[in-house]
């Protein structure tokens, strides 16, 4: 039947905008960015629905639990690093302190990243290429078997907790200045203890509480690493 000409025509309806469909990529990008912009702490199922404009339920037909949403955000960060393929039996520790140094940046890049792996076995893809390689560095320096086992288990979680206590202390907002202070306090604490019972404490006060930039340490810690590696290395 025709519309009456003295019936109003009715005006048409806006299309409705379609939905973006959701992934587990988009999923791991909202964290990713809630992660980075406002820490750990804030990444949430919750959260994350209301930055993709759905409810928490639908989350759950992608990303099973949030121990499984730490597992892929720690994935995304090792497909960030950039480590060697080709490992080179003359420069492995060198290689092997890169990939060191590889790891922390993008840590750093990431912040919160750390508390997402700690505790967890990294078993994505991308983690487990990481490992490969690593794996791939050492065999290539002739290490024995267990140790680069072990040795692939104790870099991460070397690297991770100082990842992790940066974090932390960058939480707290203190200005180099409060850093100076605290750590004038730390020696001279150090220093007044009873040389009796604390010598070596005493003596090393100012060796304690020095070298406080991050980089310098992280450098002695992986020196120590790869060092100690080699000397578990098999022989000719």
């Amino acid at each position: 039947m025709t519309q009456s000409p003295w019936q109003p025509i009715s005006p048409a309806k806006p299309a409705r905008p379609v939905k973006e469909p959701l992934t587990r990529e988009r999923i791991v990008d909202a964290a990713m960015r809630l992660m980075v912009e406002q820490g750990y702490d804030a990444v949430s199922m919750r959260k994350i629905a209301q930055v993709l404009d759905t409810g928490p339920a639908s989350l759950y037909a992608h990303v099973a639990n949030k121990s499984e949403l730490d597992q892929l955000l720690v994935d995304r960060a090792a497909e960030q690093m950039k480590l060697p393929e080709t490992p080179d039996p003359e420069r492995w520790q060198e290689q092997l302190k890169d990939a060191m140094r590889e790891m922390i940046r993008v840590m750093r890049a990431n912040p919160g990243v750390a508390r997402a792996a700690i505790g967890n076995v990294p078993l994505g893809e991308q983690a487990l290429l990481m490992t490969e390689r690593i794996l791939a560095i050492l065999k290539a320096g002739r290490i024995p078997d267990q140790a680069a086992a072990w040795a692939v288990d104790l870099i991460p979680l070397y690297v991770t907790a100082v990842a992790f206590e940066e974090t932390v202390q960058n939480a707290a907002a203190w200005t180099p200045e409060d850093v100076t202070h605290f750590t004038t306090q730390m020696s001279e604490f150090f220093k007044q203890l009873p040389v009796d019972r604390f010598p070596f404490t005493v003596a090393l006060a100012v060796p304690m509480t020095s070298g406080a930039d991050g980089d310098e340490r992280f450098e002695f810690g992986i020196t120590v690493i790869a060092a100690g590696l080699a000397s578990l290395a098999e022989k000719d």
